[in-house]
């Protein structure tokens, strides 16, 4: 039988972040770990969008825990203070959802001067996974689930000398170098949290095809034919977010689910939620240190899980 948003177990007494729970798979995420009993922490940067969320969730399940925190994932200075307000209340988490993103955008850069998509779609979500690191390390069974894409298939491992793409830049370009980079985040975390003998288990997933906006965000910001494209044929084909949200929604709270997997829908774009294989030569471990040692190179944030 299809892994549905009824086969999540009960979350009572549990503590999940959500980066760009404003909306999207983001949203119907956080509603559904709500109504499963989580307090969810909505971390959004566009506290206008956030209210109207929480709003929406708040009207679907009344006895939904929320906490709204804004966190602007460009900026290394909004997730410092994200981080240490939220550790401040929380002394555990037990799921981090690395969910937001931007995709295909014109070539723009973050307040830290860092190419938009790798500075959002990944140095923002590696810095706030090490900053949150002692709250997360603090819970048995912890999870990190971080968002890739079939993008990743076009994109290539970051290169130390040009992370940024400076060097012939292009959106579709940047957006799967991003989303690579999501997945071998993931997989090098996992790769350390093992060799650390810790229990906090860091998996991927992907959604398909899914019909959010962020296709249509990504036309809005840019010019480009193919951005127009992806907006205007994903609300015809496109699969609704809430089943786009299932394949993160299954890594983060399947019993079965282990470190080191990657929950995608079963037919690459569409489908249920299911466990899919990672080709070996898609993750070499040179390509795995490379990125990690860019990212703390880059945000300045030394990520150490056994420290």
């Amino acid at each position: 039988m299809s892994w549905t948003a009824a086969d999540i177990p009960d979350q009572a007494g549990r503590t999940v972040v959500v980066t760009g729970a404003n909306g999207g798979l983001g949203l119907e995420t956080a509603r559904e770990l709500a109504r499963r009993g989580a307090l969810v922490v909505m971390a959004v940067r566009n506290q206008e969008k956030a209210a109207a969320a929480h709003e929406a969730i708040v009207g679907d399940v009344p006895e939904a825990a929320l906490e709204v925190r804004r966190l602007d994932l460009g900026s290394l200075a909004s997730i410092r203070s994200f981080a240490a307000d939220l550790l401040d209340g929380h002394d555990s988490i037990d799921l981090l959802i690395n969910n937001a993103g931007v995709m295909a955008t014109p070539q723009l850069e973050t307040g830290d001067g860092f190419e938009l998509q790798f500075g959002t779609n990944h140095l923002g979500h590696f810095a706030l996974t090490a900053l949150l690191w002692p709250a997360v390390r603090a819970r048995a069974g912890a999870r990190v689930v971080t968002v890739t894409s079939t993008a990743r298939h076009f994109g290539k491992p970051v290169d130390p000398a040009d992370p940024h793409l400076a060097d012939g830049y292009d959106p579709w370009r940047a957006y799967g170098q991003s989303k690579l980079a999501n997945l071998h985040f993931a997989v090098a975390l996992d790769h350390r949290l093992r060799a650390a003998g810790l229990t906090v288990a860091s998996l991927a997933a992907h959604p398909g095809y899914a019909n959010t906006d962020l296709q249509a965000a990504s036309a809005r910001s840019s010019k480009g034919s193919s951005q127009r494209f992806f907006a205007a044929t994903v609300r015809w084909v496109g699969m609704p977010a809430e089943r786009g949200a299932l394949p993160q929604l299954r890594a983060a709270t399947d019993p079965t689910a282990g470190g080191g997997e990657l929950y995608a829908p079963r037919w690459a774009n569409f489908g249920p939620p299911v466990r899919r294989p990672i080709m070996e030569r898609s993750v070499r471990q040179a390509d795995l240190d490379a990125l990690w040692a860019v990212s703390e190179r880059e945000t300045g944030v030394t990520f150490d899980v056994d420290g």
